[in-house]
């Protein structure tokens, strides 16, 4: 028998985390080493927390903690924490399927955070079956994901994207026309980017990158260019003094599909420019100038455009629709939606 809530209660919602390698929270941003979907969900469900009753299982965690973006529990507290109106499960389809056999009057979102490989085919019809509600986190990466699946054995899905910090915003630092920067893990396109400066840099030998890498993940990038710069993983805070140093964030690269690229927001958001490849995953979504997108493929216009933009930087702000503020509005239409409240997936219009 379900429990009984007094209608004023704010609704209990669970976020399911079982790709975690240890637990996290809010502080852990600042230090650096947070991946972005890590990052992401907590800032979400500290926009959240005065709205709901948000209750983080996180894989990896070894003791229970309150957080400003919730009560944070070991993974393998979930079924002994009472029910809940909604689960939120991060990326694992899987997960979610288990969740609906045992919880099967419970609504219950997928927020998925990247493009399913190959092998993940059949998870579309078993989603939909289940009646779970995919998260997305671009248009872009709706549709991808809907190509993928075919139209019979899509499951509904629903976009929100990724949250910015309210207060990141251009600043009076001064940018060093010879710094490019790039800001992610190593296997989004690093060896590429290498590739790419070193060629640059050929032309213009004053050029420098600097590689803030968080640290998650070792990824074998070839020979290291000189004029290459290590940050390390770096606190929130200070990657994005780097940010504003920068004449730009240098993310040419033509292998790895971004289904959001928060950092490439957070840099707009500060008015850095980005070189981005265009017609890449959700590049020119994220990334909405045109100005800022060229053929990585084409060493003449990477240097064309870096060249111009030494001289002449073009202003660029953040997307209004990637702050916290709006972001969290747009969670909290949906699980005060029919979808949550019924226990029934169905797709919700932003």
């Amino acid at each position: 028998m379900k429990s009984i809530r007094h209608e004023t209660a704010p609704a209990r919602i669970a976020i399911v985390d079982p790709c975690s390698a240890a637990g996290y929270d809010l502080p852990d941003i600042d230090t650096g080493g947070l991946g972005g979907t890590e990052a992401t969900v907590l800032r979400v469900a500290s926009g959240l927390h005065t709205r709901f009753d948000i209750t983080h299982f996180q894989s990896g965690r070894t003791k229970m903690q309150l957080s400003h973006a919730g009560l944070l529990c070991p993974l393998s507290d979930l079924d002994a924490t009472g029910s809940f109106e909604t689960m939120i499960v991060i990326n694992r389809w899987k997960v979610a399927l288990k969740l609906r056999k045992r919880y099967p009057e419970t609504a219950i979102f997928l927020w998925l955070h990247v493009y399913p490989g190959r092998h993940n085919r059949k998870m579309g019809a078993a989603l939909k079956e289940a009646g779970i509600l995919v998260i997305c986190v671009s248009h872009t990466h709706a549709c991808q994901l809907q190509a993928f699946l075919g139209d019979e054995a899509t499951p509904p899905l629903h976009v929100i994207y990724n949250p910015l910090d309210n207060d990141l915003r251009p600043d009076a630092t001064p940018r060093d026309p010879n710094r490019l920067l790039f800001a992610s893990s190593p296997h989004k396109g690093l060896a590429q980017v290498f590739a790419q400066f070193a060629a640059l840099r050929k032309h213009r030998p004053k050029l420098t990158l600097a590689v803030a890498d968080p640290g998650y993940l070792r990824w074998e990038t070839g020979p290291v260019p000189e004029g290459v710069v290590f940050l390390g993983a770096l606190p929130h805070p200070e990657l994005v003094r780097h940010m504003r140093r920068a004449s730009c964030l240098f993310y040419p690269q033509t292998a790895f599909a971004e289904t959001f690229g928060l950092v490439l927001a957070e840099a707009n958001a500060v008015g850095t420019p980005v070189l981005v490849h265009r017609g890449l995953g959700a590049n020119e979504e994220i990334v909405s100038d045109a100005r800022q997108w060229v053929n990585g493929d084409d060493p003449s216009e990477i240097l064309q455009r870096i060249d111009a933009w030494r001289q002449s930087p073009p202003e660029v702000r953040g997307n209004p629709a990637f702050r916290l503020s709006e972001v969290a509005r747009q969670w909290a239409r949906l699980l005060r939606s029919g979808a949550a409240v019924q226990g029934k997936a169905r797709e919700v219009q932003p």
